[in-house]
């Protein structure tokens, strides 16, 4: 790739920043993390009876105490709610309030299937490529970040 179209590249993860921010403006002490965790959430308990913090941090690719200390934050907003299990109480269930259930439809559920009337436009194939690419590019720049300081 040339060094021009490195720039190029850099240039669109810059817009697609801007693009991202024009989401809509979430409500005071919610965090963009907070509706991708209760996305995240009902995709586990489509497949599973139960969510685990452990679940949550594997299919996110993020580290425990992180996901832990998110968690712990939405419930004392009354997001979620966490109970222990009463075979092992190590282990910690989560699950979504009716509270988050409210934010979650509006923030995610409601306002990403409006938008998809307006995609059109844009193929499967081009937003599967798109994603893949800043997956890649992600991944390169992660692995030598060190590298460049």
């Amino acid at each position: 790739m040339t060094t021009e179209k490195i720039k190029e590249l850099m240039d669109a993860c810059y817009m697609a920043k801007r693009v991202r921010d024009m989401l809509p403006k979430l409500p005071d002490g919610v965090t963009p993390s907070y509706i991708r965790f209760l996305d995240t959430i009902r995709k586990l308990k489509e497949r599973q009876e139960t969510v685990k913090i452990s679940d949550i941090s594997d299919f996110m690719q993020l580290p425990r105490p992180g996901v832990t200390r998110t968690i712990t934050e939405m419930e004392k907003k009354g997001y979620l709610k966490k109970y222990s299990s009463e075979q092992d109480g190590r282990i910690t269930y989560v699950d979504i309030t009716d509270a988050g259930e409210a934010l979650s439809d509006k923030y995610d559920r409601i306002y990403f299937a409006n938008l998809s009337q307006y995609m059109a436009g844009i193929s499967q194939q081009d937003a599967d490529c798109t994603i893949s690419t800043i997956n890649k590019l992600y991944n390169i720049m992660y692995e030598r970040r060190d590298h460049f300081e």
